[in-house]
């Protein structure tokens, strides 16, 4: 089911999947699988841009090489954009710390150093955004990697959008997140209703 709400379209599955990262159960492995790194807009580029200088001391050797050669960005144009990769798969902007892999752009924010969090790709993940005509499309991706994500999701059940509640703030807003919730909780009336 799609929900419309604002310039969004919802799949209901924000709503029906339990979802809350398990760092020490998969170990920060979205930052190193997949075809390619982390999907990139321009505002993100920018902001990379902006604090890059920032950044690059949590950073690997073979990550700051690889920045060097290659940049933090590629693709086709700016529509295609992602972070770089080293060959081994992981994010340019990726560090191992305590055996999980972390994100030097988060730490560097984290520490008070830049004032840019991350690619909203990756903080609005597993939420996937795509364009349909003038509108946003959120989609839940389900990926192998995060079947313990999952499994403590449903422990705590906790749906996908409320994981994702500081992002999705961050993205749309206070109020477009507080009229989101207004939405479930029908959502939900009516599940009920049907069931009875």
């Amino acid at each position: 089911m799609i929900i419309e709400h604002g310039n969004t379209l919802l799949s209901d599955e924000l709503f029906t999947q339990k979802f809350v990262c398990d760092l020490d159960a998969c170990k920060g492995a979205c930052c190193v699988e997949g075809d390619r790194g982390a999907p990139l807009n321009k505002s993100d580029i920018e902001d990379i841009q902006r604090n890059l200088e920032f950044i690059k001391p949590y950073m690997t050797r073979k990550g700051l090489e690889l920045l060097k050669l290659e940049g933090f960005a590629e693709g086709f144009d700016e529509r295609d954009m992602a972070t770089t990769c080293l060959p081994t798969g992981e994010c340019v902007f990726a560090f191992r710390e305590k055996g999980i892999l972390s994100c030097a752009i988060e730490k560097s924010y984290k520490e008070g150093k830049s004032d840019y969090y991350k690619p909203i790709s990756c903080h609005l993940y597993p939420i996937r955004v795509g364009k349909i005509g003038d509108m946003e499309s959120l989609n839940y991706h389900q990926w192998s990697i995060c079947k313990a994500a999952c499994k403590l999701g449903k422990k705590l059940n906790l749906p996908v959008f409320q994981f994702l509640k500081e992002p999705l703030i961050r993205q749309y807003g206070t109020e477009w997140y507080s009229e989101l919730e207004l939405i479930y909780q029908e959502y939900m009336r009516q599940m009920s209703e049907d069931e009875d």
